[in-house]
């Protein structure tokens, strides 16, 4: 049974991907599991309050497991009371049912960004950009596979190509409401802005931090890219060249959000509030996903502040 479709009360046996495992202990010292279950449809917390007893076989990390046991609600969130639990075997289960995947069809949508790529006028930005998302076949397949993050945001296969979409479509409504901006230079920047997640995060399964992700991060990456794909391009202005990279740097809007540099140019501002608003309304649209009614959901970190749905 697919996690979307699981409610409260109900009594399953089905097959997960364990996402995660981490052992913990009780107020009273008695070990238990924390699991991470996922399919494509999302995640499930998982509890194994007895993972010493006869019914618990030996599983790791990234194993597809079969588990036996009770939904319940806790804290307003789905909870897997796991009674039983086998690592399942090959041909059991097809392994793209356990990998998120947007809801969006993905060439569709890499079809629609190569037109933005097509509208871009001047001659050196729309080169540069072709270098990765025409011209490197590497390149495409990480891009249209890729989560935009690991768990926040868009964090699915595909999740990096529809933020970026997103961001490049609400970069062109600023360049037409907004005059004093540059309309090729902030859509290529909306383009590049997240390529260096390409190398941040490693693909499904994982899709956790790599090495060079953790020690550099993905602002950082993109501008070394940015600056080898305008390498390609013969007599690429130097002017525009830094004003480019600034904008990609400047991305995260503050220091304490990871820019190493605050906006300095209009463009640069117009990417991080598009960045920005769709980054927070796709983590609204995930947390009220398949929630009915207009409780509220409790306090929420990320927008400290306590959410509920619209009465209608």
């Amino acid at each position: 049974m697919y996690i979307k479709d699981l409610r409260g009360g109900e009594t399953i046996r089905s097959i997960y991907m364990c996402r995660g495992k981490r052992s913990a202990e009780t107020r009273n010292g008695k070990p238990y599991d924390n699991l991470l279950l996922q399919d494509k449809t999302g995640t499930l917390d998982g509890k194994v309050w007895d993972p010493n007893s006869q019914g618990i076989a030996d599983y790791e990390e990234k194993d597809f497991i079969e588990v036996y046991g009770e939904v319940i609600t806790y804290n307003n969130n789905l909870q897997l009371n796991i009674k039983q639990l086998r690592k399942a075997s090959e041909g059991e289960y097809d392994p793209a049912d356990y990998m998120p995947v947007s809801e969006r069809n993905i060439d569709g949508m890499y079809q629609e960004l190569l037109s933005c790529i097509r509208n871009i006028s001047n001659e050196y930005l729309r080169q540069a950009v072709e270098y990765y998302f025409v011209k490197d076949e590497a390149f495409i397949k990480a891009f249209k596979s890729h989560s935009a993050a690991k768990t926040v945001h868009h964090g699915f296969c595909g999740g990096l190509l529809e933020h970026t979409l997103s961001v490049v479509h609400l970069c062109e409504y600023f360049a037409g409401a907004y005059r004093i901006l540059n309309k090729d230079l902030l859509v290529a920047s909306a383009i590049c802005h997240d390529i260096g997640k390409v190398r941040e995060l490693s693909e499904f399964p994982d899709n956790d931090y790599t090495d060079e992700g953790q020690l550099i991060g993905h602002i950082v990456i993109g501008s070394e890219m940015l600056a080898e794909a305008i390498r390609s391009v013969p007599g690429f202005p130097v002017m525009l060249a830094n004003e480019w990279k600034h904008c990609i740097l400047a991305h995260h809007g503050e220091l304490e959000f990871g820019s190493p540099k605050k906006p300095a140019l209009a463009e640069a501002l117009a990417l991080n509030l598009a960045d920005n608003a769709d980054a927070k309304l796709q983590t609204l649209k995930e947390v009220f996903k398949d929630k009915s009614g207009t409780e509220w959901l409790g306090y929420n970190r990320l927008f400290e502040s306590n959410l509920r749905k619209t009465s209608v």
